[in-house]
């Protein structure tokens, strides 16, 4: 499963002992893989201050999780060719030991291995800064993002428009990719080639009648330039004072004549154009996959610092001081276990909050002043970090 449940418990030697009781029955019952989730010692401040930063991480953490999917869906995007390759570069690069920078962490290895970054987040530093840090952080990613996705964004959306009007019916689609200046006969006074619609079935009735359908039809002056599933588009030339008699008569045998004047600058103007967009896509389709990988990168590791601190924060409020607790990361090997799993957490830590326990096996209980934010509560600190960023 791609999704890791992280928890604490108290430090002492009575829930370290529930803590081996815990990975004793996940391990045996093949519930979960659990390893320890090392968080700094931290500066602690006062418990009001925690309680204000409780608040703030947890709008933080939501805020990170929402960046980090729409990156991840940027990639996909920017991706469109080849989406079986995503996930190689939705990676964590960096975030390790210094002797594994150089690796491509996955996701799941680096949640599994986390080690706190005190370069970057010096632990020495008071809550308040840490949290200023990695907010400013994420909002300076999310304001590139929204940036350089809306360039290449809006230059795909005229690409794909114009690529749909090109694979359009023939009643719509552009003509420039298709017409040529040899299709018509061009600058004359009196002449004038017109681009008549046939339907597939009418192929043999408009060789037979072309020239019949008005006075002055050039003879054999007909030629299939484009098809598709439904019809064909050809050419007719005639005299430019039968070209509404032409049109009545065309229509009335359920041909239909498509308004088209060939300008050569005008066509010529929509294929460069389309060569210049596409010239464009190319050149910043690289540039953008780099910086989407390197900064979700940033934005992941800023995540799960985010979380450490969350539990970090939730355990001194819940547990109190000193600063005594252990934290956990239990990865639910499938999902039909994850009812199973939390009868067991629910069970071992049953004694960290009695009237919480119960009301697990009872949710119509109400635990009086307890305001949760309609967030699940349980006996010990639980947090959920969810991988499938994709899904």
């Amino acid at each position: 499963m791609s999704e890791f449940w992280l928890i604490s418990a108290p430090g002492d030697k009575e829930n370290l002992q529930a803590l081996e009781r815990m990975n004793t029955v996940t391990s045996k019952s093949n519930l979960s893989y659990n390893t320890k989730f090392a968080i700094p010692d931290f500066k602690v401040g006062t418990l009001d201050s925690l309680v204000g930063l409780s608040d703030e991480l947890g709008k933080l953490d939501a805020f990170a999780e929402s960046l980090i999917k729409r990156m991840a869906q940027s990639v996909v995007e920017v991706m469109e060719d080849a989406k079986g390759k995503v996930q190689e570069n939705l990676l964590a690069n960096g975030g390790l030991k210094e002797k594994m920078k150089c690796l491509k962490i996955d996701l799941t290895s680096f949640v599994t291995h986390f080690e706190w970054d005190m370069a970057k987040y010096p632990a020495k530093q008071p809550l308040p800064s840490l949290v200023d840090t990695l907010a400013k952080q994420l909002a300076q990613i999310e304001t590139d993002l929204k940036a350089r996705t809306a360039a290449y964004s809006a230059l795909k959306a005229t690409l794909d428009s114009l690529n749909q009007k090109a694979q359009a019916n023939l009643f719509t689609r552009t003509l420039s990719d298709i017409v040529s200046k040899d299709d018509f006969v061009l600058d004359s006074e009196y002449l004038v080639t017109l681009l008549v619609i046939v339907p597939t079935q009418n192929y043999v009735q408009w060789q037979k009648t072309y020239e019949s359908l008005s006075d002055m039809v050039v003879p054999r002056s007909t030629k299939l330039i484009c098809e598709d599933k439904e019809g064909g588009l050809f050419t007719v030339t005639l005299f430019r004072k039968v070209i509404d008699d032409f049109k009545a008569r065309a229509k009335e045998n359920k041909f239909t004549v498509r308004e088209f004047y060939y300008d050569e600058k005008e066509i010529t103007r929509e294929r460069e154009e389309m060569a210049r967009l596409l010239t464009a896509k190319k050149q910043q389709y690289g540039p953008l996959l780099r910086w989407l990988k390197v900064n979700f990168s940033e934005a992941f590791i800023a995540w799960v610092h985010v979380k450490a601190l969350r539990v970090f924060v939730e355990s001194v409020l819940r547990y109190g001081l000193p600063v005594n607790f252990q934290a956990v990361l239990l990865q639910p090997h499938k999902k039909s276990s994850t009812k199973r799993l939390r009868e067991v957490l629910n069970s071992v830590f049953r004694h960290l909050d009695e009237v919480a326990a119960a009301s697990m096996l009872d949710a119509a209980v109400d635990i009086p002043g307890l305001q949760l934010n309609n967030q699940d509560y349980y006996p010990y600190v639980y947090f959920r970090i969810d991988l499938g960023l994709l899904d």
